[in-house]
């Protein structure tokens, strides 16, 4: 993997091993459910670790892999976690993630290249197709934007558990009644590990939530949530393993259910192989 070093000294709070504390508190929900005032707990350092493993999913660990546009798909994929970014007039169903991060960065004191200047208020990505991105591999904003990437990757790490902190709300406004005390359940019961804690961070970067309903095939959903309501254990030390089970259940789902044109069997291989990190072995 290659290493890192980040260039920014102000404006950003440096760990120093402190540890992180994400209250999972969205206001329209609290009242509903008052018990997500509990906070999840996470060291920088373990958060990190989670990012780099996030890192080597999406992007094989490499430099080059932190800007990519993968073949049939219609927008870049960028950083550590694969973040989407669509080109003009462009709208696909899947959520943009990367004028997100971007902006999430930059309030946390990382200095954009020129490139990346107004995305965080919707800019979108310059390149118009694949064709074009790979073009300018080599140009110099392709290469001020790869320093920027890899300048930040502890605060896109940061971003990904932010991801999860805003999750749980999410999910148990979008679930059934009945079904939401399960999740909550399932989601506390992985969160007692580092295995269970990566688990949920990798999945909610790699599928999503499941909330959205664009992001559904025949009706039915392949994100966090759709995972965590396959589940029924109580074990925290069995949660890792039962949520890779349930993950390969629901991926598999998702190419049965999936458009024919899509041809998406030949990326299942892939999908199960990273689930099954998730064990916790």
């Amino acid at each position: 993997m290659d290493k890192c070093h980040p260039s920014r000294k102000q404006l950003f709070h440096r760990f120093g091993g402190a540890v992180w504390r994400f209250a999972i508190v969205v206001v329209g929900l609290f009242a509903a459910w008052p018990e997500l005032a509990q906070a999840i707990t996470i060291s920088h350092n373990d958060a990190l670790r989670v990012g780099k493993r996030v890192w080597q999913n999406e992007c094989g660990g490499t430099i080059s892999g932190l800007t990519s546009w993968n073949q049939a798909e219609d927008f870049a994929s960028l950083g550590i976690g694969h973040f989407i970014w669509y080109p003009k007039g462009r709208q696909g169903p899947f959520e943009e993630s990367f004028p997100k991060l971007v902006s999430f960065v930059s309030k946390r004191g990382a200095t954009l290249p020129t490139l990346l200047l107004g995305v965080g208020r919707v800019q979108p990505c310059p390149w118009n197709s694949r064709a074009e991105f790979l073009q300018a591999q080599n140009t110099v904003e392709m290469n001020q934007l790869r320093r920027f990437l890899v300048d930040t990757i502890d605060l896109q790490a940061e971003f990904l558990v932010s991801r999860l902190e805003a999750a749980l709300p999410k999910m148990l406004a979008e679930a059934a009644p009945a079904e939401r005390s399960n999740v909550q359940q399932q989601f506390e019961r992985l969160t007692k590990t580092p295995q269970g804690c990566y688990a949920l961070i990798d999945y909610v970067n790699f599928k999503g939530e499941g909330v959205l309903h664009t992001e559904r095939y025949q009706g039915q959903g392949w994100g966090l949530l759709q995972v965590l309501e396959a589940m029924h254990g109580t074990s925290d030390s069995g949660a890792p393993d039962e949520f890779a089970r349930a993950a390969k259940v629901v991926l598999t789902r998702r190419v049965q259910n999936s458009p024919v044109d899509r041809h998406e069997s030949r990326w299942l291989t892939g999908w199960l192989r990273r689930v099954n990190s998730y064990n916790g072995g």
